[in-house]
């Protein structure tokens, strides 16, 4: 990917700043755009690989690429090395990013709620957060989202960072392991990790965000969590990708608005099953409500997400975030017929 000198990229933002509308990108721009996935079979990523599946990137013209990796660090890490243009992962990474001095922006928002759920192993003697001193604690990886909630629902419960230990253990079938193998406590995870624990009695729920009752409960208020980001310098000089990118990811979110949870597992590749497409399906059916309906931030969870992210980290805390440069809804235009 060939970046721009910064005044270049100063010149295109002006250009751009009158621009109403960004058409679609054109054939002669068909550099593949490639999306890093912080695990691609996760319920909290399934628009893009929806988006995908249903041709939706194709009918903007988008050559995309999608790449996955165990956790959403991870992929925040390969947008910043330039590997990737975009990153399908939590919203959370772009406040994180600004108070490093690093710039990324959410254009398109999939998850109103995190979807993520702490859930303690049948094997461990604790009963709720206030239990973890002196325990493990799983999450997909260090300075992952999981651990940044991971941190604020332990000290809402009186329980320090200090007082626990933290293992990065993944996602999917390396989190089970983690549980099955006694490695942690508990730790927190996603759909359809969640329903595959409980159907096995591995693991019960110890704090559910996958509703916004849930989500209100534990962090106080809602909480946008996934959606697709990108450099802002890239941002700056590819206008109509992103807005295709954007126009894809709001269909898909109508799509999955007026499709049932049946229809939608149809058209996930078979192998996201994990062998049991009915619990896939019972366990979509029970997370649907954490979707958005367009693709656009929800009001009031940009201020929440960083009042949590202040309350754990003293960096954030001292920095002034100016949250207008993580996210823009200007991209979301009217959604097209599924």
């Amino acid at each position: 990917m060939i970046r721009l000198p910064r005044l270049n990229l100063f010149s295109i933002a002006i250009a751009f700043a009158s621009a109403v509308t960004v058409s679609p990108a054109s054939a002669d721009d068909a550099q593949t755009i490639s999306i890093m996935v912080g695990g691609i079979s996760k319920f909290i990523y399934l628009p893009v690989k929806l988006a995908d599946q249903l041709g939706y990137f194709k009918d903007e013209k988008l050559q995309v690429e999608l790449l996955s990796q165990p956790s959403g660090v991870d992929a925040e890490n390969e947008l910043l090395a330039g590997a990737v243009q975009a990153v399908a992962g939590s919203y959370d990474h772009t406040i994180d990013l600004q108070s490093k001095g690093k710039e990324a922006k959410s254009i398109a928002t999939f998850l109103q709620v995190p979807g993520e759920v702490e859930v303690v192993s049948k094997w461990s003697p604790m009963k709720n957060m206030a239990d973890a001193k002196g325990k493990t604690l799983g999450v997909t990886g260090l300075g992952s989202s999981t651990d940044f909630l991971t941190r604020y629902i332990a000290l809402k419960s009186g329980v320090t960072s200090q007082q626990y230990s933290t293992l990065p253990v993944g996602a999917d079938n390396s989190f089970i392991a983690a549980i099955q193998q006694r490695r942690i406590d508990a730790g927190m995870t996603t759909e359809p990790t969640v329903s595959r624990l409980l159907e096995k009695g591995d693991a019960s729920v110890l704090v559910d965000m996958r509703t916004v009752e849930g989500t209100m409960k534990a962090l106080g208020g809602i909480y946008p969590f996934t959606g697709l980001y990108v450099d802002a310098h890239w941002l700056l000089s590819h206008q109509p990708q992103a807005a295709g990118l954007a126009r894809a990811i709001s269909r898909t979110m109508a799509y999955i608005h007026s499709h049932s949870a049946e229809e939608i597992a149809d058209r996930m590749p078979k192998d996201y099953y994990g062998g049991n497409k009915p619990l896939y399906v019972q366990a979509l059916k029970s997370t649907m409500s954490m979707y958005t309906p367009d693709g656009k931030m929800p009001t009031g969870g940009p201020e929440n997400v960083l009042n949590v992210l202040s309350t754990i980290n003293p960096a954030i805390r001292s920095k002034q975030i100016d949250l207008n440069k993580t996210y823009t809804n200007e991209f979301i235009a009217a959604t097209k017929a599924p």
